[in-house]
C-alpha cells in the first residue's frame, strides 16, 4: 500500500468555528426572541462568545465527553452551544421541549447530561422534571439577555460567558470524537440517542451545502425554523456557519404572520421546515396575496411525504419548496429532490410528479431497498421494499442501547422503517412507514399516497389516513380530515374525487372530520396517538 503525501488534518468544529469568525466577522446573525425583540449580532461577535462558552464550562468542571443539556428556542445563545460546547470538549444535548416531562427526565438521566442551558421562559417547563433528574449545574438565558439569575437555585448564562472572557486554547480532540447527541421522538417506546462525531457533522454540512443539496452560499440569509432540537435543526446552522451565510432565528414565534414578517424584514433567501409550516405560510400567503412577496424565496421541507399539490402552489407565488428526506440517525439529510437536467424541459406536470418524491440520495449516502425475506429489490419504481441507508454521517448504533439488532442489518445497514420504491433515475419516494401501511385482503395501501391526494382537494386543509380492523379485510384506510376555514365538503365528494386517482378498494370506507389533527413533538401526524382516539369509535 502507498500512502498520500497529505496531511492528516481533523475535521472538527472547531475549524468552522474560527473559520466563521475571522472570514465573516461582520456578517449579521439575528434572532427573534421569546419576547419578539430583535437581537443583532455578527459572526464576530458569536466567535468570541461561543469561544468565552467554551473556556466558562471547562472552568466549570467541563471534562471531554461530558454532556451539556440544552433547552431552547432557536436563537443566538443556542447557535453559541452548538460551536462552544463541542469545542470544549462536551457533547452538545439538545432536549426536545415538545416532549412529556417524563421523556425528558428519561433523556437526561440516560444520557447522564451534567449541566444545562435553558431558556428563562422555559423554567416552567424544567421545573415538571427537575426532580427526577441530577443535573450539577443550571445556567438561564433570561428573556432581557441580562446577568441577573432568575431563581436562587439557578446561573446566569451572561455570568458564564461572562467567566469565560479572554483567550483560550481549544482542548485537543479526535474527529471522531463526539460532538452532539440527539433522541429520536419516541412514539413507541423510550427514545433512542444518537451520538454524532465532529467528522460526521462536518461532512454533513459539507454535502448540505453543495448545489444539489440545500445550495447555501454566504450570498444568503437563512432561517431554521425546524427546531434547533430536531436533528441539529437539519444540519443548517452548521451549513451556515460553514459557508458564512446570514442567519436569521425565529425563537419560539413560528406562525405564519411572524414568519413572513422576518422574512420580509431580513430579507431571508431560504428556510428549512416541516410541512404544517409552510402550509400555514401558504394559506396565509393566499389570503393576502397583495401583503406579501416573497419571489425568489427557497423552502426546504422534511419530516414527512409533501404533496404535489402544495408543491405546486407553492411555484404558482414564486416560492421554490424542495422536498428532502431523512432521520434524526441520519443526521439527518439522506436525499434532496431537484430535477435532472433531462427534466427540465419537461412539461410541468411530469417535473411536479418527480419534485414530489424523497429525490436523490447525497453523496456518501448508500440506499436500498429490501422485502421482508432481505432481498434487495430493483429500482423500477414499482417494487418497494424497507429503505436501508448507510454512510459516514448515519449512526452505526445508538447511545446504551443493549439490543439494536433489529434495527440494523447484518451487514451494517440502518434499517429505517420506511417504505418506498425508486425509479429508474434513482428518486426515492417514500410509500410508507412499515407500521403505516394499511394491509386491506392481502394487498397493501398507502396511506401516504392517499393522504397527498386528498390535501390536493381545495377544501382540504389537512388530511391523514390510518388503518382500522376490518373483520373480512383485515384492515381498511379511515381518513381524517381538516377542512379549510370558510370551506365544505362531504365524504361522497372526497370519494369521487379520489376514485380518478385510486382502485375503488384502496379507498377509505370512512371519512373523519375534525377541527385538529394530533401532532408528535416533531410535527408529524401521531398516527399512534390517532388510532388511539378513533378505532373503534
Amino acid at each position: 500500500m502507498t500512502l498520500s503525501t497529505m496531511m492528516n488534518y481533523p475535521l472538527t468544529l472547531d475549524h468552522i468555528l474560527d473559520r466563521a469568525g475571522r472570514l465573516y466577522a461582520d456578517t449579521e446573525i439575528v434572532s427573534r426572541l421569546p419576547n419578539k425583540q430583535l437581537h443583532r449580532y455578527t459572526y464576530a461577535d458569536f466567535h468570541r462568545r461561543s469561544k468565552a462558552l467554551a473556556k466558562g464550562l471547562v472552568a466549570a468542571g467541563l471534562r471531554p465527553g461530558d454532556r451539556v443539556a440544552t433547552l431552547m428556542w432557536n436563537h443566538y445563545a443556542h447557535f453559541e452551544a452548538y460551536f462552544g460546547v463541542p469545542a470544549a470538549g462536551g457533547v452538545l444535548h439538545t432536549l426536545n421541549l415538545r416532549l412529556t416531562p417524563d421523556d425528558l427526565a428519561y433523556i437526561v438521566n440516560h444520557a447522564a447530561d451534567r449541566f444545562l442551558l435553558v431558556d428563562e421562559v422555559l423554567l416552567p417547563l424544567l421545573d415538571k422534571f427537575i426532580d427526577k433528574v441530577k443535573l450539577e449545574r443550571i445556567w438561564v438565558l433570561t428573556a432581557d439577555g441580562g446577568i441577573h439569575t432568575p431563581a436562587p437555585k439557578h446561573e446566569s448564562y451572561e455570568a458564564l460567558i461572562a467567566s469565560g472572557a479572554g483567550d483560550f486554547t481549544w482542548p485537543a480532540k479526535d474527529e471522531n470524537s463526539a460532538c452532539a447527541m440527539c433522541y429520536t421522538s419516541g412514539t413507541t417506546g423510550h427514545p433512542k440517542g444518537v451520538v454524532y462525531s465532529h467528522r460526521s457533522t462536518v461532512l454533513h454540512a459539507f454535502a448540505a451545502a453543495l448545489p444539489n443539496g440545500m445550495n447555501v452560499s454566504m450570498a444568503d440569509a437563512a432561517t431554521p425554523v425546524v427546531p434547533m432540537f430536531h436533528a441539529n435543526a437539519w444540519g443548517l446552522p452548521y451549513v451556515a456557519a460553514l459557508v458564512g451565510a446570514k442567519l436569521v432565528f425565529p425563537g419560539p414565534h413560528l406562525d405564519a404572520e411572524n414568519l413572513l414578517d422576518l422574512f420580509t424584514k431580513e430579507s431571508v433567501t431560504m428556510s428549512a421546515g416541516v410541512p404544517t409550516i409552510w402550509l400555514n405560510l401558504l394559506q396565509t400567503i393566499e389570503s393576502s396575496p397583495q401583503r406579501w412577496s416573497l419571489k425568489g424565496l427557497r423552502l426546504l421541507v422534511g419530516g414527512s411525504a409533501v404533496p404535489e399539490s402544495m408543491i405546486r402552489r407553492f411555484d404558482a407565488i414564486g416560492v421554490n419548496l424542495l422536498q428532502g428526506w431523512g432521520m434524526t440517525e441520519t443526521s439527518p439529510l439522506a436525499t434532496v429532490s431537484r430535477l435532472k437536467p433531462k427534466l427540465i424541459d419537461q412539461p410541468k406536470d411530469i417535473q411536479y410528479a418527480q419534485l414530489a418524491k424523497q429525490g436523490l440520495t447525497m453523496p456518501f449516502v448508500d440506499i436500498r431497498l429490501c422485502n421482508d425475506e432481505g432481498h434487495e429489490m430493483p429500482w423500477d419504481g414499482q417494487q418497494p421494499g424497507e429503505i436501508q441507508v448507510r454512510g459516514p454521517w448515519i449512526t452505526a448504533s445508538y447511545y446504551k442501547l443493549a439490543d439494536s439488532s433489529d434495527k440494523f442489518t447484518p451487514d451494517g445497514w440502518l434499517r429505517t422503517g420506511d417504505v418506498g420504491v425508486i425509479d429508474t433515475d434513482g428518486y426515492l419516494k417514500l410509500v410508507d412507514r412499515t407500521k403505516d401501511l394499511i394491509k386491506s385482503g392481502g394487498e397493501w395501501i398507502s396511506s401516504v399516497d392517499l393522504e397527498n391526494a386528498l390535501m390536493g382537494h381545495p377544501a382540504v386543509a389537512e388530511a391523514t389516513v390510518i388503518a382500522i380492523p376490518h373483520p373480512k379485510w383485515d384492515e381498511r384506510p379511515l381518513a381524517i380530515i381538516v377542512k379549510k376555514s370558510g370551506s365544505e365538503v362531504t365524504a361522497e365528494e372526497l370519494t369521487a374525487y379520489l376514485t380518478t386517482r385510486f382502485a375503488k378498494w384502496m379507498l377509505p370506507d370512512d371519512y373523519r372530520f375534525v377541527s385538529e389533527i394530533a401532532k408528535t413533538s416533531t410535527g408529524k401526524f401521531n398516527k399512534k396517538l390517532l388510532r388511539e382516539q378513533h378505532i373503534n369509535k
